[in-house]
């Protein structure tokens, strides 16, 4: 028994080859496209190869070129089946033989056994070597036109990205510039400065001020997303306590998240030698992964937080090398193919729950680049694989990484 690649795009005469083969005994797998056949063809080494030459994606000449530029198919038999090709073109680019379609049922399976047992057909030499030739200035072509449209397709993109920064870099202006008028006479009308309020009007004075913190802790991300891609994102890196940070951060959540009935838990931390960074851009960074978090937990559910050290020492010779700052939650959990997507600007893994807890999908972009600007990462697990402050969450954990002398690129070291 032999074991049989066929490579052809065609159902029917997949399964009719199948059919005609098995029958006389040998095991026959399928390939619908070149690339398929490819990498089947390396993994499984077969005994022989059949192929279509009109297949998507590659064209059977050039699947088979490919094939013999494997060491382990370079002798295998390959035969051309085809109703459009051409054999002396096929016995050129490393077919063993040609059988044209439409296939005859009563002798096909006799014919192929011939080349296992070793037939092989041979092209004329001239004729063989001007065929070769020609396709293969034809692939050269091919190749050529597949850089260009690449190309294109790049600076396309570029354009894209460039456009994109310039709408965040204009949208956040033409945000921020009437809200600082806004922010302004709120205040006054908060400290009753222009006169005094009745109850309502208080009531409604704070109803608009929050929702002008709400929209400019939007601008702001925005301006710091846009800064970031343009790449003028600016560290002011000085001596810091992480843990101290990262106390902060919980407690700026602490009060979403009771308004939400979410129970923060935090895993009791120890002490540490200082880090040198942005302090006010790593908490903002934490505050945005707890906030998320928070949002996305059910009623009743927890946010469980801890901060350990990094194996290693840092560039001082002091242990730890950094700190791992780990966010766990009970939400819906993350599917595994859209885990680095949740990290693109303006991603929304569910907009309709996002936009339930007025999000933009900017909040994680942002804290993966603070964190890598400060030489760590931030990665996500869904479903967690790991106990964090005594507990098994079940929808994500987000671990951030952050050396103690990763002070960010552009940085500027503070007083």
């Amino acid at each position: 028994m032999a074991t049989i690649l066929h490579i052809e795009d065609d159902p029917v005469n997949r399964r009719l080859v199948t059919k005609l083969l098995g029958a006389a005994g040998h095991q026959v797998v399928d390939a619908a496209t070149g690339l398929e056949g490819i990498r089947i063809a390396s993994e499984l080494t077969p005994d022989l190869i059949l192929v279509d030459i009109n297949i998507p994606d590659l064209d059977g000449y050039e699947v088979t070129l490919r094939l013999r530029g494997i060491p382990s198919l370079a002798t295998t038999p390959i035969v051309a089946i085809t109703a459009e090709g051409d054999r002396e073109t096929s016995l050129a680019v490393g077919c063993d033989g040609f059988l044209g379609k439409p296939i005859d049922a009563r002798v096909f399976a006799r014919r192929i056994e011939r080349f296992i047992g070793g037939k092989r057909e041979k092209a004329d030499q001239a004729s063989g070597e001007a065929r070769l030739r020609e396709k293969s200035q034809q692939i050269v072509a091919r190749l050529e036109g597949k850089v260009r449209e690449l190309s294109e397709a790049n600076a396309r993109l570029e354009e894209m990205a460039r456009l994109r920064r310039e709408f965040l870099r204009n949208v956040t202006h033409e945000l921020a510039t009437p809200m600082t008028p806004v922010v302004g006479y709120l205040r006054l009308l908060h400290n009753q400065d222009l006169g005094p309020l009745s109850p309502a009007q208080t009531k409604c004075v704070e109803a608009m001020t929050t929702s002008t913190d709400r929209l400019r802790a939007v601008v702001d991300l925005l301006l710091d997303v846009s800064t970031f891609e343009s790449g003028n994102m600016q560290f002011n890196a000085r001596p810091f306590e992480f843990l101290s940070v990262a106390r902060e951060a919980v407690t700026e959540v602490r009060g979403l998240a009771e308004s939400l009935n979410v129970e923060l838990v935090q895993e009791p931390a120890g002490t540490g030698p200082a880090a040198v960074g942005d302090a006010d851009k790593l908490r903002r960074a934490m505050v945005h992964v707890l906030d998320n978090a928070v949002k996305f937990s059910p009623p009743g559910g927890q946010v469980c937080v801890a901060v350990r050290p990094l194996p290693g020492v840092g560039s001082d010779g002091l242990a730890p090398r950094g700190y791992v700052f780990l966010v766990a939650d009970d939400g819906p959990g993350v599917e595994s193919g859209q885990i680095e997507r949740v990290f693109e600007p303006f991603y929304q893994s569910d907009g309709s729950r996002t936009r339930r807890h007025q999000g933009v999908g900017l909040g994680l972009a942002f804290s993966r680049r603070v964190f890598e600007a400060h030489g760590g990462s931030v990665t996500m697990q869904s479903p967690p694989t790991e106990d964090v402050a005594g507990q098994r969450s079940r929808g994500t954990l987000v671990r951030l990484v952050v050396l103690r002398d990763g002070a960010g690129p552009g940085a500027r070291s503070g007083p």
